[in-house]
């Protein structure tokens, strides 16, 4: 089981290493392109702990609000850095920042 968690983790990070700059993604949709799409809540586990396999662009990755990591308070200030568009505060306009998740 660790070896599918393992494997799991690279898949979703490789995925998310894809989300280009001014661009984001949301847990839903990392966890379909991943060919699991009942496993948000996993994704957000896994980028949570991304620091232990290296360094990928998990600030690109929000909520299917838009809304950003509760615990994360820099995210909202990373993704304005890279041109993301705010609705409201804390919430991106997913309409014109969404991905379109070409791999």
């Amino acid at each position: 089981m660790a070896k599918l968690d393992e494997e799991f983790a690279f898949l979703v990070l490789s995925i998310v290493a894809e989300i280009p700059r001014g661009k984001v993604a949301t847990y839903g949709q990392i966890a379909e392109l991943a060919g699991y799409p009942q496993n948000s809540r996993l994704v957000g586990k896994v980028l949570s702990r991304a620091e232990y396999y290296g360094r990928y662009p998990c600030q690109r990755v929000v909520n299917a609000q838009g809304a950003c990591a509760k615990n994360w308070p820099e995210q909202s200030m990373l993704l304005q850095a890279e041109g993301i568009v705010f609705r409201q505060p804390g919430r991106v306009d997913l309409n014109s920042c969404r991905w379109d998740g070409d791999l």
